[in-house]
């Protein structure tokens, strides 16, 4: 067998996920992990120890990146993934890059421009793709199962009030403290785009006003976004996301065709469940109603339980597109990234600009990206500069010190 691809993580929490597949994966060599915060270092030896092997430890990225590796997974802070990538890139590495690609479009063509130099594989991490129930609309929609694409859906719909001082530390600078509502969008837009090949053309945002059980976490933006797109095949697809209040969260995407729909389960399975509408066929004239299989049936695919199993594949697919093994189609490229990312930042310019249209530029033409090379429009002042977004249309709420104190002490009595 030839040798392994050695691959290094920066981001021990959300990056522990990749670590333990990394760790077991028959083609991958897990070599070395980055973190900041040590103790989520010194938690990362228990792997090591479990299989054997010596993986290098690191606070500083700059280390990191001077160690001898093929390929490099970004778990790190999702607003700050596409800085990293340029950088891993630009050193002769692969990228996978966790959600999201990139803070702004001035992002996106650095992003593109150090791709396309550099040859690498990028790949982007978007699990929601690989779902028992999106993987398996993917095949029957390719199928022609459905017909034309004429209608989509999406949803993400998570209330985070409770988990709030875990995901923040109570830190009033936290990424997840700076968003604006349309920004996370990869999760409820994703799956559509990776299911039907189809790419975003048109961009409509709204967003609800912010709420005050969020606001008393520390968060100032909307509460969720709804974004409406015209794709390049005049197909029409809705998008929701935010922390609206659902129990459980809602995971939810319906696909119509000229000839039948595509939907996942709002309440018994969810994105384990798939129902399936063909007309003229009598098995599916009332909706036939599955689980799906996975789509890759081994021992590790089945033991990876994260995200409902989903978070095996982007770093299987990622191995495979390196070693440049068919399998390695289902990984997402940079320009598919985009499509699905970047009608969050246009949405929110829309929702800021009276909810006027935007069209979406396609990153795959140099002069398409070209007119965004400066364009750093966000709500991160480290950022955006001049360009500073405020986080909510319908006004953003003082917070005070207070607050955050209060998050914080609640985050450390948690342990």
């Amino acid at each position: 067998m030839e040798r392994k691809i050695r691959i290094g993580v920066i981001g021990a929490f959300r990056g522990m996920a990749m670590i333990k597949v990394l760790a077991r994966h028959p083609e991958a060599e897990l070599v070395a992990i980055c973190d900041k915060y040590r103790p989520l270092l010194d938690s990362c030896t228990k792997e090591s120890s479990l299989y054997g092997r010596d993986i290098a430890l690191y606070e500083n990225f700059d280390d990191f990146l001077n160690h001898d590796m093929d390929a490099v997974v970004l778990a790190n802070y999702a607003n700050e993934h596409a800085p990293f990538a340029v950088r891993v890139l630009d050193s002769g590495r692969h990228v996978l890059s966790e959600v999201l690609p990139v803070e702004t479009l001035s992002q996106a063509y650095d992003l593109t421009e150090a791709v396309e130099r550099s040859g690498k594989v990028y790949a982007y991490a978007e699990n929601y793709c690989y779902f028992p129930a999106t993987q398996e609309m993917r095949k029957l929609y390719r199928q022609g199962l459905i017909g034309e694409f004429l209608h989509g859906e999406g949803e993400y719909v998570h209330d985070c009030e409770s988990i709030w001082p875990d995901i923040t530390y109570g830190e009033r600078d936290h990424w997840r403290n700076r968003l604006y509502s349309s920004y996370y969008c990869t999760h409820s837009i994703g799956p559509l785009v990776h299911i039907t090949g189809a790419r975003p053309v048109r961009v409509t945002g709204y967003e609800t006003p912010n709420a005050a059980n969020m606001s008393a976490q520390g968060f100032p933006g909307g509460t969720s976004a709804l974004i409406v797109m015209q794709m390049d095949n005049k197909a029409v697809v809705k998008s929701l996301h935010g922390y609206l209040k659902r129990e459980p969260s809602s995971i939810w995407y319906a696909l119509y065709g000229a000839k039948g729909m595509l939907e996942t389960d709002r309440w018994d399975g969810g994105i384990e469940r798939l129902h399936v509408f063909e007309e003229g066929n009598p098995r599916t004239e009332a909706s036939e109603s599955y689980r799906p299989r996975r789509a890759s049936d081994t021992a590790l695919s089945r033991e990876t339980q994260g995200h409902g199993g989903s978070d095996f594949y982007p770093v299987h697919y990622f191995i495979k597109k390196i070693l440049g093994d068919p399998e390695g189609a289902e990984s997402i490229d940079v320009y598919e990234a985009l499509d699905m990312a970047l009608p969050g930042i246009l949405a929110y310019k829309s929702i800021l600009d009276g909810n006027k249209p935007y069209d979406m530029p396609d990153f795959r033409n140099k002069a398409d990206r070209e007119r965004y090379r400066n364009d750093r429009f966000c709500t991160n002042p480290a950022v955006a500069g001049q360009q500073l977004a405020p986080q909510c249309s319908f006004g953003v709420p003082a917070i005070g010190d207070e607050v955050y104190e209060r998050v914080r002490k609640r985050y450390l009595e948690r342990g």
